[in-house]
C-alpha cells in the first residue's frame, strides 16, 4: 500500500487498454464539470448585471480576473505537488473544494462575496489539469498524447454548452416557477442555478477516488528513477510561500541579499504599475488582483531559478515550451472574451431570446468545440509521427490564424443565423488550436515535469487570456459604446501570437532524429 510520497504499485497492475480509456473517461467527466462550474456566469450576465448593479467591465472581472489569477497562481504549486503526491487524491480534494466553492457562490448577495467565492472556485480547479495531463502522459504512449488530450479536452467544450444550456434553462424556469419575492430562501434564478450545478461535484469527487495511481514515467523511462523522496509536503509549502505575498521577501531574504533588494525592486514596480493602471483607467479591484497576479509570478520564477534550475531551464530556457505557451495564452486572451460575450451580444445586439441563445451557443460550444479539439490532436499525432514536433506548432499557428480571423467575422455578421455559423467555425479553429498546443507541451517535456509544464502552460492561458480578455473586452466596449466593436477589437493580439509560435516551431527539430526537449532560445542547425 503506497504511502502518502511514495509511487503507487508495480506499472504492470495499470495496463494501458481498457482501464487507460476508463480513466480517460472518468477526466473528461470532470473537466466537463470543472467547465460547467467556471462558465455558468457567462449566460447569467444579464441577470447579474442587473441584480447586482454591475457594470461589463465588473462583469468581466468577475467571470476572467477574479477566477483566472487565482487559478493560475495556485495552479503551480499544485502543479508541482502534482509531480511529487499522489494525483488522484490530489484531484479529489481539488473537485471537492470547487463544488462546495460553486455551490456557495449561489448564496452570494453582492459583488464581493461573489468574487471572494469565484476566487475559491479558481483555487480548487488549480488541481485539475496538472493532474490530469500527468495521469494521460502516464497511461497513454508519446504517439497516442495528443489525441488522449484531446479527448480530454473535449470536456472544456461539452462543459462551457452545457453550462450555457443548463444555466439558462434553471433561470428560465425558476423565475417562471417563483415570481420576485417568493422564492425559497429568496433565491434568484442565477443563484439557484450555481447552487445547482455546483452540489453534484462533490459525488462525483467520491468516484475519482476510486482511480487508480499509475506508476510515474513507466512509459518514458526507468520508472525507478523517478520515485519521489521525502514527504512531498515541505516542499509544497515552500512553493506556496513563494508567490503568496508578503511571504515572498521572507523568501528571497533567505536567498541572499541581492535576492532581497531585487524582489523590493519587482514588488515596487508591481505597485507603481498598479497605481497607474487605476488612476488611469479605475477598476481597482481588477488592477490589484492582475498586479498580485504578476508579482506573484516573477517571485516564483525568481525562486524557481535558484532552488531548481534545471527544471527552470527545461521549461523557461525553452523557445518552444515558452512559445507554444505565449502564443496559446494570446489565443485564449480573444476565446476566453468571445465564451464569456457570446451569449450577451446574442441576447443584446441581435435580440436573441435568452433560453435559444443558450441553446445554440451552448450545442455550438459542446458539439464545435468537442469535434475541434479531438480533431486537432488527431491530426497533430498524424502529422508528427516520428517525433517532428516542429509540424504541431505549424498546426496550431494556422488554427490560431483561423480563429482570429473568424473571431472578428462573428462581430460583423449581419444575422443571428450568420453568428451562429460563423460562430461554428470559431470554435472548430479554437479547439483544434488547444489540441495541437497541448499534445505539443506533454510531449517536449521530461515525464517529471509534466504537472509543472501543465500548471505553466494554463499559467499563461489563465493570466494573460482569462484574466485580461473578458476585462478588456467590456472596458473597449464601453469606451467605444459598442459591444461587437470591443470584442473585434482584440484581434490586435494576433501579431504576437504570430511572433511567438514561429520562435516555438523554430525551436524545434524537423526530423526524427533530433532532440525535441528543451531547445534553448537560439535557431537550432538542421
Amino acid at each position: 500500500m503506497p504511502t502518502e510520497n511514495s509511487q503507487p504499485a508495480p506499472a504492470q497492475e495499470y495496463p494501458d487498454g481498457s482501464y487507460a480509456w476508463y480513466m480517460l473517461g472518468v477526466l473528461v467527466v470532470v473537466y466537463v464539470l470543472n467547465f460547467v462550474d467556471r462558465q455558468l456566469l457567462a449566460i447569467l450576465a444579464p441577470d447579474l448585471k442587473r441584480d447586482l448593479g454591475i457594470s461589463d467591465s465588473d462583469f468581466g472581472f468577475l467571470y476572467g480576473t477574479a477566477f483566472g489569477v487565482f487559478y493560475a497562481l495556485f495552479g503551480i504549486p499544485l502543479g508541482k505537488l502534482a509531480d511529487r503526491w499522489l494525483r488522484v487524491r490530489l484531484l479529489t480534494l481539488g473537485l471537492g473544494l470547487w463544488s462546495l466553492m460553486t455551490a456557495l457562490s449561489g448564496l452570494s448577495r453582492n459583488f464581493t462575496q461573489l468574487a471572494l467565492a469565484r476566487v475559491g472556485v479558481g483555487i480548487g480547479e488549480a488541481t485539475l489539469s496538472p493532474c490530469a495531463y500527468s495521469l494521460i502522459g502516464d497511461y497513454f504512449p508519446p504517439q497516442r498524447r495528443a489525441t488522449a488530450l484531446g479527448i480530454y479536452s473535449t470536456g472544456l467544450y461539452i462543459g462551457s454548452g452545457v453550462a450555457l444550456y443548463v444555466g439558462g434553462t434553471i433561470v428560465g424556469e425558476w423565475n417562471a416557477a417563483f415570481p420576485k419575492g417568493t422564492a425559497p430562501l429568496g433565491l434568484a434564478g442565477w443563484q439557484a442555478a450555481l447552487l445547482m450545478v455546483g452540489l453534484p461535484g462533490l459525488l462525483v469527487a467520491l468516484w475519482v477516488a476510486t482511480l487508480r495511481e499509475p506508476l510515474r514515467g513507466r512509459l518514458d523511462s526507468d520508472p525507478a528513477s523517478l520515485e519521489a523522496d521525502g514527504s512531498p509536503w515541505p516542499e509544497f509549502f515552500r512553493d506556496l510561500a513563494d508567490i503568496v505575498p508578503p511571504f515572498t521577501l521572507l523568501g528571497a531574504a533567505r536567498r541572499g541579499s541581492s535576492a532581497f533588494v531585487a524582489h523590493l525592486g519587482v514588488f515596487a514596480f508591481a505597485a507603481f504599475a498598479v497605481w497607474s493602471a487605476v488612476a488611469l483607467l479605475g477598476d481597482p479591484a481588477q488592477w490589484i488582483a492582475f498586479g498580485v497576479g504578476c508579482y506573484a509570478v516573477a517571485s516564483w520564477l525568481s525562486a524557481l531559478r535558484f532552488r531548481d534550475p534545471a527544471a527552470f531551464s527545461a521549461l523557461f530556457r525553452s523557445a518552444p515550451f515558452v512559445g507554444v505557451t505565449i502564443g496559446y495564452a494570446l489565443v485564449s486572451f480573444v476565446g476566453y472574451a468571445n465564451i464569456g460575450f457570446a451569449p450577451l451580444y446574442a441576447i443584446q445586439e441581435l435580440h436573441a431570446a435568452p433560453q435559444d441563445a443558450a441553446f445554440m451557443l451552448g450545442g455550438i460550444g459542446a458539439l464545435g468545440g468537442a469535434a475541434g479539439v479531438v480533431l486537432g490532436g488527431l491530426a497533430a499525432d498524424r502529422i508528427a509521427r516520428g517525433g517532428r514536433h516542429s509540424r504541431r506548432v505549424g498546426l496550431v499557428i494556422f488554427t490560431a490564424t483561423g480563429t482570429m480571423l473568424l473571431h472578428a467575422a462573428m462581430y460583423s455578421a449581419p444575422s443571428l443565423p450568420v453568428y451562429y455559423v460563423t460562430a461554428m467555425a470559431m470554435v472548430l479553429c479554437m479547439s483544434a488550436t488547444l489540441g495541437g498546443a497541448s499534445g505539443t507541451i506533454v510531449n517536449i517535456v521530461p515525464p517529471t515535469l509534466r504537472g509543472t509544464a501543465a500548471a505553466a502552460f494554463l499559467l499563461g492561458t489563465n493570466l494573460i487570456g482569462l484574466a485580461l480578455g473578458p476585462y478588456a473586452a467590456g472596458r473597449l466596449s464601453a469606451a467605444f459604446g459598442d459591444l461587437g466593436l470591443g470584442l473585434t477589437a482584440l484581434t490586435a493580439a494576433w501579431p504576437l501570437t504570430l511572433i511567438a509560435l514561429v520562435a516555438a516551431f523554430r525551436g524545434l527539430p524537423r526530423s526524427a532524429a533530433s532532440p525535441a526537449i528543451s531547445a534553448p532560445w537560439s535557431k537550432r542547425r538542421r
